[in-house]
């Protein structure tokens, strides 16, 4: 039985960086760039209004006050996407709207805020008085200002997140080279099992498995793959394996404990070779790992990885963001592998039975400056609600007995974006 750094060591070993690949820029949420993006443009391309008003000379306005305006003759009006043609010379001002180009010989913008137009009558709007000092340059955004021609704006290996689609949109890029997403097949294997769609008869159970991993890899960035169920017989297992080794993985779940119909470990020996198949961890210490053979997109021979996923629920989701997660996101060229983690005051205590590392559901909340964890109640592996109820996974080393009410306790964040809190961490 090896530990959990020691699984994940060897599964990471096995997985590589994909190819590059085009992808449009809405569909590249958490992918990695494959390339540097360079802008062939300033942002803005020229001097615009920050906000609704007046493009004056600042000159115009050095006596300027509420009680004594500075009246000023308005020459035209701009809105966004158009240019004046007129030219702001002393004594006059041009009517403008928020992202407009500023104005040949205008300075600065005056908002209608502090001008008297509220106060006019439409048919004299020919002329507008300032109620304030202004000084050049205020309220324009000058050009270049957010990305200058010529500049690097985004680095290769940046992962894209919605701001980051927004500055490719700006740049005008339809389609950026990112690492490809991950396709993961995934297998269900039990005579207990039956599809969702279909009726339960009495002993058995719904294929909960497949969907729960499936979400977790599409939320993850992979392309989830769903081969179905495979019975407890060789030749139903080993026509499941098949249906997948075009994927980039391959995720079974069940089959890897010491009943008699486990037959996983015999079927890998034919069809590949197994890394490993306990970790002292719990829940999933029945968990695998090994290679398939299989073959690329081009038809050429190469091993699969393959994770054998616990049959229990909890095991499976817990087992998946441990080691499957981790091994997805280097694939898909990520370096932050890590789920976030906090230091949080334990509400009730753990305890550890066996001398395995264990992962407890737990709801995480901050009250003041503290984190707090309480568990979501009964922590069996098969009450997969645990899991929906749990925003965390409190940890109890392998070699602490318990963990007692009022303790510190390390917890992993479920639901934490990992570039965010990256980013939040400098």
């Amino acid at each position: 039985m090896i530990s959990v750094e020691e699984a994940l060591e060897k599964i990471l070993s096995y997985v590589n960086i994909l190819e590059e690949e085009p992808v449009p820029i809405l569909d590249t949420l958490g992918q990695v760039l494959a390339e540097d993006i360079s802008s062939s443009i300033d942002i803005p391309p020229l001097d615009n209004a920050a906000m609704d008003g007046y493009a004056i000379q600042a000159g115009d306005t050095a006596r300027a006050s509420s009680k004594s305006p500075a009246y000023l003759r308005v020459i035209d009006t701009v809105i966004a996407g158009a240019i004046s043609e007129r030219e702001v010379k002393p004594g006059t001002a041009i009517r403008i709207m928020t992202g407009a180009p500023v104005p040949k010989g205008a300075d600065s913008v005056v908002r209608f805020e502090d001008t008297d137009e509220a106060r006019r009558e439409k048919s004299a709007n020919n002329e507008i008085g300032i109620l304030c000092k202004t000084k050049a340059g205020l309220n324009i955004r000058r050009a270049g200002e957010d990305v200058i021609r010529g500049s690097l704006v985004l680095k290769k290996g940046t992962v894209i997140r919605p701001a980051e689609v927004g500055v490719l949109a700006s740049l005008g890029k339809s389609q950026v080279r990112v690492i490809r997403r991950p396709v993961v097949a995934i297998l269900a294997t039990g005579n207990e099992l039956v599809e969702i769609n279909q009726p339960l008869p009495p002993g058995k159970i719904y294929n909960s498995n497949t969907y729960s991993v499936s979400a977790l890899v599409r939320r993850y960035g992979g392309i989830p793959k769903l081969l179905g169920i495979a019975l407890d017989s060789e030749d139903s297992l080993v026509a499941g394996l098949r249906r997948g080794l075009d994927a980039d993985m391959l995720i079974t779940s069940g089959g890897v404990s010491a009943g008699d119909y486990d037959i996983v470990k015999d079927v890998l020996a034919k069809e590949g070779e197994i890394s490993f198949w306990t970790v002292r961890m719990k829940p999933g210490k029945p968990l695998a790992f090994g290679t398939i053979k299989g073959t690329d997109q081009k038809g050429a021979g190469r091993n699969i990885p393959h994770l054998r996923l616990p049959g229990n629920p909890v095991s499976s989701m817990v087992t998946f963001e441990l080691v499957a997660r981790p091994a997805i996101f280097k694939m898909m060229g990520k370096k932050s592998l890590a789920k976030p983690t906090v230091e949080a005051v334990i509400e009730e205590p753990v305890i550890n039975t066996d001398g395995r590392r264990v992962y407890t559901r737990a709801i995480v909340a901050r009250r003041g400056d503290k984190y707090y964890a309480r568990l979501t109640g009964p922590q069996g592996s098969g009450i997969l609600t645990s899991m929906s109820l749990a925003n965390g996974l409190v940890i109890v080393p392998e070699d602490r007995a318990e963990v007692k009410a009022g303790e510190i306790a390390q917890v992993i964040m479920l639901d934490w974006n990992e570039e965010s809190s990256n980013l939040a961490t400098g």
